[in-house]
């Protein structure tokens, strides 16, 4: 029953990734559409306006998952997240369809906290890493698929835009959201509630007052929060500015960058799942966390960014989207321990912890569209991109150097408890 769960949060995670990209592959035919005038700034405050809204929920929504146990928690959330993708259709303007993108994102805020909420109830720790990674690989495959999907979902609705009037993007958010709302179904039909049941610990949470001053005063958990800011600001350019990037710097139609940008989406799924199993197989043989945790972060962002940084130095589009995509492999192979560590850090109140490390994440993810933006904008240099993700993940690998947390924040209670 574990590993129908953990599928099915598999499936929510694709789903989730593929509604976020609703917005970010037809962005140049929304701005024209609606008269939005400095693409590049105006485009890239829609987006990071989904990302502060999915901040600023983190916590709400980890809380409560906490509270009433994932099951329920994530059946509410991603009912709403659904039709809110569907509202955002009916923008009309910079700010309407800003305000609709970020109500969308706020209400998203609960998928992954109640998912790592669920691993950490249904998975011992030896198999932790490699749930998290076929989590993650269920983002990645998400982000992978979303740019062909959403293009091909374009042109196939064309037709009956220009029948019915409306604009073709605004049809394809229509749509998105109905693969959320039957994933609802889905999951109510097939999970009882006695498998993923309220845990006891979450009837005595501590009063959140005392949880915050415990978590803002934990070393540990702000660094494990520095790399998510990091990690999220970095690997948010695929889902945001990939597509638009290959447009502008190798000449490539809106289809061919949206296949491009699939392929490296590849390369990551294949990083996620690999990686977590990696990670479990060297804390297996080795019986040192650091090493199979953070060891293999380290490596993943430090080798991500070298091959960022030598992408730029082909002219061959296909080497360089190897590169890229070699990139993003190291990235995520790495990057599921941020889940992994989460869960392991955060005991009794793991969806809690998780969220405050994502929240932090997602500030990092919603200033990276803006501010890659404004310098692409500013220099007239959409290079740029790529030598701000390659700082980043360079950073982003000396924060897990130096993170090494020995306890849990909140420590589970004994077993015979």
């Amino acid at each position: 029953m574990r590993y129908l769960i953990l599928a099915l949060f598999f499936l929510m995670a694709g789903i989730a990734y593929v509604q976020r990209a609703a917005i970010s592959v037809p962005a140049s035919q929304v701005a024209s559409d609606l008269q939005i005038t400095h693409f590049e700034e105006s485009m890239g405050f829609v987006q990071s306006a989904w990302y502060l809204g999915y901040a600023l929920l983190q916590i709400p929504a980890g809380r409560l998952a906490d509270r009433w146990g994932c099951r329920r928690s994530i059946v509410l959330y991603c009912l709403l997240w659904s039709l809110a993708t569907a509202t955002t259709g009916f923008g009309s303007g910079l700010w309407s369809l800003s305000g609709s993108w970020f109500l969308m994102g706020a209400l998203q805020a609960g998928a992954f906290p109640c998912a790592a909420l669920a691993i950490a109830q249904i998975f011992p720790v030896s198999e932790r890493a490699r749930a998290s990674g076929i989590l993650a690989a269920g983002m990645t495959v998400g982000a992978a698929a979303a740019p062909a999907i959403v293009a091909r979902l374009l042109g196939v609705l064309q037709p009956a835009a220009t029948s019915t009037g409306f604009f073709v993007w605004q049809l394809s958010l229509f749509l998105m959201a109905v693969p959320g709302i039957l994933w609802c179904f889905l999951f109510v039909g097939l999970v009882p509630e006695s498998k993923l049941p309220v845990r006891p610990s979450a009837q005595s949470t501590l009063p959140f007052r005392l949880m915050l001053r415990r978590m803002l005063a934990s070393k540990s958990l702000a660094l494990l929060c520095a790399q998510q800011f990091l990690r999220a600001a970095g690997m948010v350019f695929f889902v945001s500015w990939f597509p638009s990037f290959l447009q502008k710097t190798r000449s490539v139609d809106l289809k061919t960058s949206a296949d491009l940008s699939s392929w490296v989406g590849i390369g990551g799924v294949i990083g996620s799942l690999t990686g977590g199993l990696a990670s479990d197989l060297l804390l297996q043989l080795t019986g040192n966390r650091r090493l199979a945790r953070q060891g293999l972060a380290v490596s993943g962002m430090l080798l991500c960014s070298l091959l960022m940084l030598a992408s730029m130095k082909v002219a061959d589009i296909r080497i360089a989207i190897f590169l890229i995509t070699a990139g993003v492999f190291c990235a995520t192979f790495g990057g599921v321990s941020g889940y992994t560590v989460a869960i392991e850090f955060g005991g009794q109140q793991t969806a809690t912890v998780f969220s405050m490390m994502n929240m932090v994440g997602n500030f990092g993810a919603m200033l990276f569209p803006l501010v890659s933006g404004w310098l692409t904008a500013r220099f007239n240099n959409w290079n740029l991109m790529i030598l701000l993700f390659a700082g980043i993940m360079a950073v982003d690998a000396v924060c897990w150097a130096m993170l090494n947390p020995r306890t849990q924040l909140f420590p589970d209670p004994p077993e015979d408890s």
